[in-house]
């Protein structure tokens, strides 16, 4: 029984995590779910179904909502510090890391140090942090297990290759909605961007994938996942989702890793490392497929990538500066504070007035993550038009 650390269990990954778990209850214990609280009727269902060793609202005053309704064998903790305390004190055998944002950084480093395998689905951790996670996963010779579905074909694909044998590493992107779209971007609603042809996720990450963001942030977490060089990592848009990344080797091969486009198999993949399990989704049908198509992506509108390859060049916390700049936007957006189109404004300007700098702790990257969040919103109060 591998007893399961399930951190950020009431958004799309934790569910799919536990929906994947539940379906293997002989070989998973759920140690430990985290969250912040905001969903705290999903989140006690899911307390009352697994019954946790441990509970960990990081928002103290939504914990108060809870008023003893959790049972007597679940001890509760609050606050952002109790993600690591817990770790440290009382390991599991592995970590889904699934929460939003450089908040996540200090667990990672926890479980790096600690030597806890990570399946990580908190990129942000690999963006922001990614030299201290190397650093503390060489000490402790940590592995890395990435859930993101790009991230986990690559992990898949270079199995048993040789570093120096990579040409370069392709992303695939499905596009997004607005791929193909010809509606001008100013006219595009939160509602039309939360409608992504082929996942169901959250709603941050749906709209980075409208904009690329995502793709771009997979850069940045390629670069350190696979300590692949910026130039040879590169996005292509593949609508069909049906491919979720390749790797092209320096003898002309392509090795791919293709399934149907569901979160649950990278999550499975990770939980069950370096064994196979049999499949918890829909088995792909390639003559129902038919067709895969790929494109270059479009980067004069979908700027998002050269922010990335910009960030990766300046080094030190500029990754930083663009994940915090870009949430920001993006809770702006879907505040419908600013247009679709300006979210590419405000993490431009704020990445322009925002200078960077080499990090010598996690403090260091912390300090510049909330910084970043404080011009961000500022230009968005003193520069854009509210359009409530």
């Amino acid at each position: 029984m591998r007893q399961i650390a399930i951190y950020g269990s009431t958004g799309s990954i934790g569910c799919s995590a536990l929906d994947v778990i539940q379906k293997f209850p002989h070989r998973f214990r759920i140690h430990s779910l985290a969250a912040t609280g905001r969903r705290l009727p999903d989140l006690l269902r899911q307390v009352r179904r697994f019954r946790p060793r441990y509970l960990i609202v990081t928002d103290a005053a939504r914990a108060a909502g809870l008023n003893g309704a959790i049972p007597s064998d679940v001890r509760l903790r609050t606050g952002m510090d109790a993600l690591a305390e817990i770790l440290e004190s009382s390991p599991p055998d592995l970590l889904l890391h699934g929460i939003v944002g450089a908040a996540g950084l200090p667990a990672a480093i926890a479980a790096a140090k600690k030597g806890i395998p990570i399946a990580l689905a908190n990129k942000e951790s690999l963006v922001c942090g990614g030299e201290f996670l190397r650093r503390a996963s060489k000490k402790s010779g940590t592995v890395f297990l990435p859930v993101d579905s790009e991230h986990n074909a690559i992990f898949q694909v270079l199995t048993g290759e040789s570093p120096v044998s990579i040409r370069r590493i392709l992303l695939t992107a499905s596009g997004g909605p607005f791929f193909k779209s010809a509606k001008p971007f100013e006219r595009i609603t939160p509602r039309e961007a939360l409608r992504h042809p082929n996942w169901r996720m959250g709603p941050k990450i749906t709209i980075d994938s409208a904009t690329l963001m995502n793709k771009a942030l997979e850069i940045i977490e390629a670069r350190f996942l696979f300590d692949t060089p910026p130039e040879k990592i590169e996005v292509i848009i593949h609508p069909e989702s049906i491919v979720h990344s390749m790797v092209e080797f320096i003898d002309g091969s392509v090795k791919l890793q293709a399934a149907v486009p569901d979160m649950r198999l990278p999550i499975q993949y990770a939980l069950f490392h370096p064994e196979r399990a049999k499949a918890c989704i829909p088995m792909l049908d390639l003559p129902k497929v038919r067709t895969l198509t790929f494109f270059e992506p479009d980067q004069v509108r979908f700027p998002s990538l050269q922010f990335a390859y910009r960030a990766l060049k300046t080094g030190g916390t500029a990754p930083t500066v663009l994940s915090a700049a870009n949430e920001i936007a993006v809770e702006a957006f879907l505040a419908k504070r600013i247009r679709f189109d300006q979210i590419f404004e405000v993490i431009r300007q704020t990445i322009r007035k925002t200078a960077s700098f080499d990090a010598h702790s996690i403090q260091d990257i912390l300090d510049a993550d909330r910084h970043t969040r404080t011009r961000a919103r500022r230009f968005i109060e003193e520069s854009l038009a509210c359009i409530r």
